[in-house]
């Protein structure tokens, strides 16, 4: 008994050590809580004690992920029993759908109260959604949550999102559209509106020879464009192949159909234009276009309020503007069941007018101004001198915008005018980056004068060939035209001559005893090598490197080298010269009209730098830029005899590196001082066209001619007439099909054919 006795006693004891040295259970791994907002430390939890889940903050997190949109989130949080009734792709949607239906913009929320049971909890909660076109909507609202593992879980349904949401109701929001406001020229003439329109083509083979000329100047007559232009189209298009000529309102076409309707081979459709841009686009590249909503952003638009078969701005004033020419749309908000029948309508507001955009250009002078460069792959900008208007800008090839309008039977014989290897709808003026050439010289003196490497009776001797450099020879453009070397030059008559030695001269000179930096920073004082801030368009900055080693400077010197420009930013910084300093940020918007005719905004001049320029300086550079046209040894004098307009300008040809022809360059103001024709700044740039005073001096002259007397006076050396090339197309012999008694697309039964 003694021995077992003792046995039990050292059993109990060894028991006792083994509970003595065992761990306690930590309470963090029976379940860890999230911590509670406050400010007061919470007590220590005491051993052996498990703290119970708050299902508050459960029902937080929940509310939180909910308004971050987190569905994932929020899906992991339901209860085994929800997420077995309804999978993640069903709550989704749910949550996304109505979302997108109520045009959600966020979601605010309140815990009010809680109920909190062993295993069972209820929490009372108030959701605010802030919308585009519903207001803000309120809820008050219940959260069952149900404890699994130590866990609060959401037992979800569908009224928790909004208590009138039972299994198969849904939202639909009914959305009333503004007419889309109209974009005018500064003068109140319409350019993009809605209106009824008529489409017009022609099948050249059916039309006999004898009606052809008649024919041509009968559409030219109704659709603006010239007699050349649209022989042009018929000959160089398959003869028995549908030709588009172009759109006419229908008010247009409607006084001259009985004139068309005799003739074989013509068709015209009429289509209703959601949007109708006249003579396809006046000033096409600033107006831009509108495009159906893609099915890529239809949600995101939706969200913003808008209807799935809108059709947005996507160029230009259009998009810039899209804002004050949609209006604020009217919307009622209804809840629906299953089978579509309305429960209730929980909000509505009313729709506001759109508002009207009035551009700094004229129409006239703006149709002018493209035909001015048609036929090229160019660009010209006229600027406002003195406060930044555009007042013209054009970019060739253009395109018709009406084509982008499916409505329009033109549209479906257009080709693919994004894929055109002429980029017809890249904006030349803001987008194409070029190199300046020999225009930059201006900065190049700028440089010279304000580092005090030259003064203005600096001399340099301009031959043929430039040897300055080790192993180099670079030379002058007297020798490429067999012309005798401009000889010794001041600084000034290095400009007038544009002498390319004196240039490469001061981008050495300039590298070497000032820095680097000295003829590249001057550039992007002059506004080169970044955005102008135009705002309304798209653009881009060009390109100005600080030169790495000595010959890229001397490059830099005539204007090339990694040097790339827009001819957006030639005209500002040539206006600033010419203003005395002051580089403007160019704008195209006059003014914006409410649906009431109140200016909601004006045109304001907005000035944003100045060059680094002495007014010393600056009237030299100005003296030697008018020399370039006035002096008889001027690159650009022969072009300007016989005009009477003060002008100060520079010409520039830039290498491109591609084989073919140079950049044709040419950019100056006027410095007229008229009150009723403020002084203009133009930059003009011909793609692979050869020399600037060959090509872009001549269309620098017709601009001035539209702009100053309203019309041109004086031919391009390629033409035989305004606007008519010496190369006409010959007269097609085609011989002619006959004309079906509809277009191939209208022919109906013969029962019917009496009745149209």
């Amino acid at each position: 008994m003694k021995r077992h006795l003792t046995l039990i006693l050292i059993l109990i004891f060894l028991l006792s050590s083994c509970s003595l040295f065992q761990k306690e259970p930590d309470p963090s791994e029976l379940y860890t809580p999230t911590p509670v907002p406050t400010n007061t430390p919470l007590p220590e939890p005491r051993v052996m004690v498990t703290e119970v889940p708050n299902p508050t903050l459960a029902a937080e997190a929940f509310l939180k992920a909910w308004q971050e949109e987190n569905y994932v989130e929020m899906f992991n949080m339901l209860c085994q029993v929800s997420r077995d009734s309804v999978d993640f792709e069903y709550f989704q949607k749910r949550y996304n759908d109505t979302a997108v239906a109520m045009t959600l913009k966020s979601l605010g929320y309140e815990i009010t109260s809680a109920l909190t049971g062993p295993n069972s909890s209820q929490v009372a909660f108030h959701v605010t959604f802030d919308t585009v076109l519903a207001g803000t909507l309120s809820r008050d609202n219940l959260m069952d949550l149900v404890l699994e593992a130590g866990t609060w879980k959401v037992q979800w349904q569908d009224t928790m999102i909004m208590p009138e949401l039972e299994p198969g109701n849904r939202l639909v929001m009914d959305i009333q559209v503004p007419t889309r406001g109209t974009i005018y020229d500064r003068n109140g003439v319409a350019l993009a509106y809605q209106t009824r329109a008529y489409a017009i083509g022609v099948v050249p083979a059916q039309v006999p020879s004898v009606y052809w000329s008649n024919l041509i100047n009968e559409l030219s007559r109704l659709t603006g464009k010239t007699p050349q232009v649209i022989s042009e189209l018929m000959n160089h298009s398959e003869p028995t192949e549908y030709l588009v000529i172009g759109e006419v309102t229908a008010d247009k076409m409607e006084e001259r159909y009985s004139y068309l309707w005799d003739y074989d081979g013509v068709y015209v459709t009429e289509y209703t234009a959601g949007r109708y841009y006249t003579e396809g686009g006046i000033g096409v590249h600033m107006i831009g276009y509108v495009l159906p909503i893609s099915a890529e952003e239809a949600e995101d638009m939706q969200r913003q309020g808008y209807r799935v078969d809108e059709r947005i701005g996507s160029l230009g004033i259009e998009s810039w503007g899209q804002e004050y020419l949609a209006g604020k749309r009217g919307a009622s908000l209804y809840v629906v069941d299953a089978e579509g029948n309305t429960l209730d309508r929980l909000s509505r507001t009313e729709a506001e007018a759109s508002y009207s955009i009035y551009t700094t250009y004229d129409e006239q002078f703006e149709y002018d101004l493209q035909r001015a460069v048609n036929g090229l792959n160019a660009a010209v900008v006229v600027l406002e001198r003195d406060t930044g208007r555009v007042l013209g800008m054009a970019s060739a090839p253009g395109f018709d915008a009406n084509l982008l309008d499916f409505n329009n039977y033109n549209s479906f014989f257009s080709g693919n005018l994004l894929y055109n290897n002429d980029r017809p709808m890249y904006n030349r003026a803001t987008q194409g980056q070029y190199p300046l050439g020999s225009v930059f010289k201006i900065i190049g003196m700028a440089a010279a004068l304000e580092t005090g490497i030259y003064d203005i009776n600096s001399t340099y001797e301009c031959g043929h060939y430039w040897n300055e450099l080790d192993g180099i020879e670079l030379h002058d453009w007297t020798l490429d035209h067999e012309v005798a070397p401009s000889g010794t030059l001041t600084l000034a008559e290095g400009l007038m001559r544009s002498c390319n030695p004196w240039f490469y001269k001061i981008g050495k000179e300039l590298y070497q005893q000032v820095g680097p930096d000295a003829l590249s920073g001057m550039a992007r004082a002059f506004g080169l090598g970044s955005l102008t801030g135009i705002g309304e368009l798209e653009e881009e900055p060009g390109n100005v490197d600080t030169p790495n080693e000595v010959f890229a400077a001397v490059q830099l010197g005539i204007g090339q080298s990694t040097l790339l420009v827009t001819p957006l930013q030639v005209a500002r910084f040539v206006a600033a010269i010419g203003n005395g300093g002051t580089l403007y940020r160019p704008q195209v918007v006059e003014q914006i009209v409410d649906a009431a005719g109140n200016v909601v905004t004006a045109f304001e001049p907005e000035a944003q730098a100045q060059l680094p320029v002495t007014p010393e300086h600056l009237q030299m550079i100005q003296d030697a830029m008018e020399t370039v046209v006035r002096n008889p040894r001027g690159t650009a004098y022969s072009s300007f005899i016989n005009t009477k307009y003060e002008i100060h300008a520079k010409t520039g040809s830039a290498s491109t590196n591609t084989g073919l022809n140079s950049n044709a360059w040419f950019a100056g103001y006027t410095n007229e001082g008229m009150p009723d024709k403020p002084d203009i700044a133009i930059a003009v740039l011909a793609e692979f066209a050869g020399e600037g005073s060959e090509v872009s001096v001549p269309i620098f002259r017709r601009v001035i001619e539209l702009y100053f007397e309203g019309q041109a006076r004086s031919l391009y050396g390629w033409e035989t007439g305004v606007y008519i090339t010496k190369t006409p197309s010959p007269t097609p012999t085609n011989t002619p099909t006959p004309r079906p008694t509809r277009a191939p697309w209208e022919i109906v039964p013969e029962e019917e054919e009496d009745e149209g």
